[in-house]
């Protein structure tokens, strides 16, 4: 069976997962993924489902954009999407099964399944999840932590530009070493919508679509001079993305501590809104040691999207002020 690294977890998949590459095979697997005709079997034996949560429907929309159930012998997650593509996950974030409907394809699935479900697995096996992007700097790593819309992504890629590696785009997975946390590699994509593509290249052709149902395009890491960083990397800040300002001529850096960068962090951990009692008790006392340990600081950064590269340069220049005198990855370029 193919084998896939992703968030520092191995993969077993019954198909090749698009936007991850393919590993050696090991005796060790994390996770087995089935997709497609072998997920039917925990779809076919779910009854008496107790739904847990779902999404306001908003938007005019008279549905929610995903329901969330749990089976009658706690042994697996279902999670449904408006769209008809559908996950099973098993409790201990061991199994996932997924399927979609006929007028979707595999790429279609698979942007759940490397986001929202990843995520949760990863929540399953225990691993704290920020709402973020990383990139390496210096000998370390940075989150970019914000909801979204607030541009993680489209920074993440104007690092990758840069010249910095990226760790990962959109969920930020944390290693915990008591002290220290280390954010793992996630894949070698980061997905754009757009005007964000548009920003960085000129147009908003300039990449591929992720899906070909789906608007959102992404830049290939590993690629034409887009580094990906394929080895986890200790946290060394936290930077969280404020609204842009107009009036700014640059952007201004804040330190945020204690209880208030706490309450930052546990507003933008990852698919926080499927944790049990249990799950977020861990979740504060790991958030907890981060606010202890690793700077959090927020950026008030301007609207001028032409400003993008200079952006990243004053984020690595602030950075680097929390890294080690160890040597540094690579020379990205700051000029």
């Amino acid at each position: 069976m193919p084998a896939h690294l992703a968030y520092g977890l191995r993969l077993a998949t019954n198909v090749p997962i698009p936007g991850l590459h393919l590993q050696p095979h090991t005796q060790t697997t994390d996770v087995q993924v089935w997709l497609g005709k072998e997920s039917l079997p925990p779809f076919r034996s779910a009854n008496s489902l107790q739904f847990i949560y779902r999404t306001p429907a908003g938007e005019g929309r008279d549905s929610p954009s995903l329901c969330v159930a749990i089976s009658s012998s706690g042994q697996y997650f279902f999670l449904f999407y408006r769209d008809g593509a559908r996950f099973a996950v098993e409790r201990q974030g061991q199994e996932v099964w997924g399927d979609w409907p006929d007028d979707y394809t595999l790429e279609d699935a698979c942007t759940y399944l490397l986001g929202p479900v990843m995520g949760f697995i990863l929540r399953l096996r225990g691993t704290c999840c920020l709402h973020a992007s990383a990139v390496a700097v210096g000998n370390g790593a940075v989150a970019l932590v914000g909801p979204p819309g607030a541009g993680k992504s489209t920074l993440a890629a104007a690092f990758g530009r840069s010249g910095f590696p990226v760790l990962s785009d959109d969920i930020a997975a944390l290693c915990d070493k008591g002290t220290e946390f280390l954010v793992q590699p996630g894949y070698p994509r980061v997905n754009l919508w757009p005007d964000s593509a548009s920003a960085l290249f000129g147009f908003d052709n300039a990449l591929p679509h992720i899906t070909p149902n789906w608007d959102k395009r992404y830049l290939a890491l590993g690629e034409n001079g887009h580094r990906f960083a394929t080895e986890p990397l200790t946290l060394r800040a936290i930077y969280i993305l404020g609204e842009r300002e107009a009036d700014l001529h640059e952007a201004i850096f804040e330190e945020v501590a204690g209880g208030d960068a706490f309450m930052e962090l546990v507003t933008n951990s990852y698919v926080n809104y499927l944790l049990d009692r249990d799950m977020r008790s861990q979740e504060f006392k790991a958030l907890g040691r981060i606010v202890s340990n690793i700077p959090v600081r927020r950026i008030r950064p301007t609207t001028n999207h032409a400003d993008l590269h200079r952006f990243c340069g004053a984020i690595a220049t602030d950075a680097m002020r929390f890294s080690t005198a160890e040597e540094p990855l690579g020379a990205p370029r700051l000029g």
